[in-house]
């Protein structure tokens, strides 16, 4: 389960960023919403050369899932 809807839909690197910026928007607290969104800024900087769509759809599915993991992870603190 993606923790927005319309994660079956991300295709692409921008799409993918633009759905992990709206995730960080759910987290609780200004400090959280910024670590992640740091963390999302510098991770698609070590990527940004990536031009293997093998590879790039690996990334993309993988971001999806730890971004689930995320939401999961502080909605159980709440």
């Amino acid at each position: 389960m993606a923790p927005l809807p319309g994660a079956e839909l991300v295709r692409s690197p921008l799409q993918l960023y633009r759905y992990l910026l709206r995730c960080c928007k759910l987290l609780p607290g200004k400090n959280v919403q910024e670590h992640y969104k740091h963390a999302i800024r510098q991770s698609f900087q070590v990527h940004a050369d990536e031009d293997n769509p093998e590879r790039i759809r690996q990334i993309i599915n993988r971001s999806i899932e730890d971004a689930d993991w995320v939401m999961e992870k502080y909605k159980k603190r709440k």
